[in-house]
This record gives structure tokens, C-alpha cells and sequence, in this order.
């Protein structure tokens, strides 16, 4: 079994951005087999933008290439929309289907390369790219929003064209996290780079399902005795606590390398919000790479206070909410098929 507490990854910052595509659950994801919401027409209207972006772009041989020389500026697509209504699904299906050199991260992975490499050489990184992918765009302080502005501005330009998803539409990016009016210029930098479209509709995690909760002592002995040894790491939800503040954000992932099955036991209330977004950063990099979870301990309805919930990060702590709720699905149903 793995031991996951006795993990310290070490990441370069060549190798922040050696493989920024779609993660593994997002692998077989293609504009074909999105399945939009009938009821919600700005579903298939959202996928046929974006197919219709990549044709002019890619009218000629060439693709990005040839069209940055007839039309020097990059071009940008906002994609706004709440979460679970297939945003991710429908970016991971663009970078399938464009041509020439492309990246696909999260905005807050982005964040960590700037970081990382600085400004200059992060721009540099990313100077040769037709495409960038960026899900997940949110600023959730100024310094954000500065080097989001500053990143694009030297990038869109030169010819590298942006998608981006976000569940606020981009004039309004900021508010409620600090004083958005005091970089109302900036934010609005960033949001006139971008053709946006607004995408409704329901989670669909939670389309005709109740929310899950965690699993029973016994439900998690099975799911446990099911799993490989060799892939498999179980942990407390504390000491996951304690883990993740000592391990930077960006190598979450190489903290999961070579895991195949997670067990977490004892979910418990995070009254600390350091811990609880570090927990949430971890659930999305854990959802992304398509592992199989297992949870115990409280309902999800209490890991997350009221005022977090409804507070500046809300959108955060309702994705990882619904991201939590179909592992716990997944796991289930992967008893049931036992």
C-alpha cells in the first residue's frame, strides 16, 4: 500500500508545464459525446461556438499558424457558466480537436507557473503556443488579477488565442473578493479580450440523483478490500490536513503519482479556510486524474462553514461539494458491480 504521508514531491519549473493537457478523466472527452441538456439550449449553442471558433481558425492549412498572419491578434472565448454543466468537458474536447501547439491548465495551475518561473519567463514559455486553455478562470485577489492582465496582455497580441471557462462572467470577476472597483481597469482589460457565452443548466453530477454522502464503516471496509494494494493509499482526513499545507498546491499531482484507489477516512468540519482550499484543490486534482475515492466520516453539508459556503470562494466549495458527491457515486457503484 502506499504511504502517502511520507510523500514530499519535488517540482522543477520545466516540469510545471511539460504536460499541461487534459487530465485522465477527461481523456476520451470529445465534442461527440457531450451530451447536452435538452432543456438548456445555450448547452449545444456553447459546443457549437467553440467549434465554429476553431474552424476560422483552422480554415487553411495550418491551423493557428497560417491565421495569426492574416489576423495578428489572438482571439478569445469566454465560456461562463455554473458548475456541472459541462465546461471542462467542452475545453479538454477543444484541445482534442485543435491543431498546432496548445496547454491546457486551470487558471489557479497558471497562477503557480507565473510564480514559479516569474512573469518574463512564463510569457516565454508560452510565446510559441496557437492555444491556451484556461479552466476554472477566477481572480480571487489583486495580485491575480495584475498578472492575469499582465500574462494576457503580452500573449493575445502576439497571436496566441485563449479559451477560458469560469462560473463568473469576466466583467465581474473579482467582486466580492476584494475591492473589485480599484482594478476595475484591469478586470476589464481582461474581459474585453474575450467573445463570451453563457452556458445554463443544472449540475449534471447531480441530474436525477440526490447527493451523496459518505460512506458507512462497513460500505468502506468492501470498497477498500476491492482495491489493489499496490495503487492503493488510505489516509485520515486529518493527517491529509496537516500533509497538504506542508506540499505546494502545484504538486498535488505528483503527490497522487502512482496512486490508482484513495481511502479517506474521518471527513470532518474545516474551520481553518487555508485548510479547507487546500482540501479543495486537492479534490479537484484527485477528480481530474480519474481516481477512484472513497470517503467516511461527517456529511459534506458540514465540511464547509456557512460563512466560507456563501462567502467569496462559494463557487469553489460547490464544485468540490458536487465533485465529492460523484466519487462517493462512483465508489458506490463500483460495490454494487462487485
Amino acid at each position: 500500500m502506499i504511504d502517502l504521508l511520507a510523500r514530499r514531491p519535488s517540482l522543477s519549473p520545466e516540469e510545471l508545464i511539460a504536460d499541461l493537457s487534459p487530465s485522465a478523466r477527461f481523456h476520451g472527452v470529445r465534442f461527440e459525446n457531450y451530451r447536452p441538456n435538452p432543456q438548456f439550449p445555450s448547452q449545444e449553442e456553447a459546443r457549437r461556438s467553440l467549434q465554429l471558433f476553431l474552424q476560422g481558425a483552422q480554415a487553411r492549412p495550418g491551423g493557428f499558424r497560417l491565421f495569426r498572419r492574416s489576423r495578428p491578434e489572438g482571439r478569445g472565448l469566454y465560456l461562463d457558466g455554473g458548475f456541472g454543466v459541462g465546461k471542462t468537458h467542452l475545453l479538454a474536447s477543444t484541445y482534442h480537436a485543435a491543431g498546432g501547439t496548445r496547454a491546457l491548465m486551470s487558471f489557479q495551475d497558471l497562477m503557480y507557473v507565473i510564480g514559479a518561473l516569474g512573469m518574463g519567463r512564463a510569457v516565454d514559455a508560452f510565446r510559441g503556443h496557437d492555444l491556451l486553455l484556461i479552466d476554472e478562470f477566477e481572480l480571487d485577489d489583486p495580485g491575480n488579477t495584475h498578472m492575469a492582465n499582465t500574462f494576457l496582455g503580452q500573449l493575445m497580441p502576439a497571436g496566441t488565442s485563449v479559451v477560458a471557462t469560469s462560473n463568473t462572467e469576466p466583467g465581474a470577476l473579482g467582486q466580492g473578493r476584494f475591492n473589485a472597483s480599484d482594478f476595475q481597469r484591469q478586470i476589464q482589460g481582461i474581459a474585453d479580450r474575450f467573445e463570451t457565452h453563457r452556458i445554463d443548466g443544472p449540475d449534471y453530477r447531480q441530474r436525477g440523483t440526490a447527493p451523496a454522502q459518505p460512506l458507512a464503516p462497513g460500505e468502506f471496509a468492501a470498497w477498500r478490500a476491492r482495491q489493489p494494494e499496490v495503487g492503493l493509499a488510505v489516509v485520515s482526513h486529518r493527517d491529509l490536513g496537516r500533509l497538504l499545507i506542508d506540499v505546494h498546491p502545484s504538486r498535488f499531482a505528483r503527490l497522487l503519482a502512482g496512486v490508482e484507489a484513495l481511502g479517506v477516512t474521518g471527513l470532518a468540519p474545516m474551520p481553518d479556510q487555508n485548510v479547507a482550499l487546500r482540501f479543495v484543490h486537492f479534490v479537484d486534482k484527485l477528480y481530474d486524474l480519474g481516481l477512484r475515492a472513497a470517503f467516511t466520516g461527517a456529511p459534506l453539508g458540514s465540511l464547509f462553514s456557512e460563512t466560507y459556503r456563501h462567502g467569496a470562494y462559494a463557487k469553489k466549495y460547490s464544485r468540490c461539494l458536487s465533485r465529492l458527491s460523484e466519487l462517493l457515486h462512483e465508489a458506490r457503484a463500483d460495490l454494487a458491480a462487485g
